[in-house]
C-alpha cells in the first residue's frame, strides 16, 4: 500500500486555481489600504458564500477600516489642538498687541503737552484792539456788505 501511494502522482492544481490563490493572498497583504479594504468588504458582503470562505479576510478588512477611522479621529484631534495652540501663541498676542497699540496711541496723544500758542495770534489780538485797526476793519466790513453788482459812487461820476 505504501508503494501504491508513492506511485501516485501528487495532486496538481490548475493554473487558474493557483492564480486565484495568489490574488487572495494579495488581498490579504493589501488590506492595510482602507480603499482596497472597503472594496473587498463590499464584495464579500455581497456574496455570503465567499464571505464564509474568506472570513479572515473579511475580519482583516473590518479591522483595517476601523483603524483608519480611529486614525482620522486622532488626526482631527491633533489638528484641533495645533490650531488652538497656534491661536493661543500667535493670534491672541497679535490681537492684544494691536489693541494695546491703538489704546496706547490715544494715551500718548493725551499725555502730550498742549501745543505752544503761535506768537502771531497774540500779535493779531493786540493789533485788533488798537483803534486804528478797528476803524479800518469796520470800513472793510461795510465795503464787503455792499452788493458787488450795485454801481459804486465812482461809476456814477464817470
Amino acid at each position: 500500500m505504501s508503494q501504491a501511494n508513492s506511485n501516485r502522482l501528487p495532486y496538481r492544481r490548475s493554473s487558474v486555481a493557483l492564480e486565484e490563490d495568489k490574488a487572495w493572498i494579495g488581498f490579504y497583504r493589501r488590506t492595510g489600504d482602507p480603499v482596497i479594504a472597503a472594496e473587498i468588504l463590499q464584495q464579500l458582503e455581497a456574496d455570503a458564500e465567499m464571505k464564509r470562505a474568506h472570513l479572515a479576510l473579511y475580519l482583516r478588512c473590518r479591522e483595517s477600516l476601523r483603524r483608519h477611522k480611529e486614525r482620522q479621529a486622532r488626526n482631527k484631534r491633533i489638528g484641533q489642538s495645533v490650531r488652538m495652540l497656534c491661536g493661543a501663541l500667535l493670534v491672541t498676542p497679535a490681537h492684544a498687541l494691536g489693541k494695546w497699540l491703538r489704546e496706547g496711541g490715544n494715551l500718548a496723544v493725551a499725555c502730550l503737552p498742549d501745543a505752544a500758542t503761535e506768537p502771531a495770534k497774540r500779535h493779531v489780538r493786540r493789533l485788533a484792539a488798537e483803534s486804528e485797526f478797528v476803524h479800518a476793519q469796520s470800513a472793510f466790513s461795510a465795503e464787503v456788505a455792499t452788493p458787488a453788482d450795485a454801481p459804486s459812487s465812482d461809476a456814477k461820476t464817470a
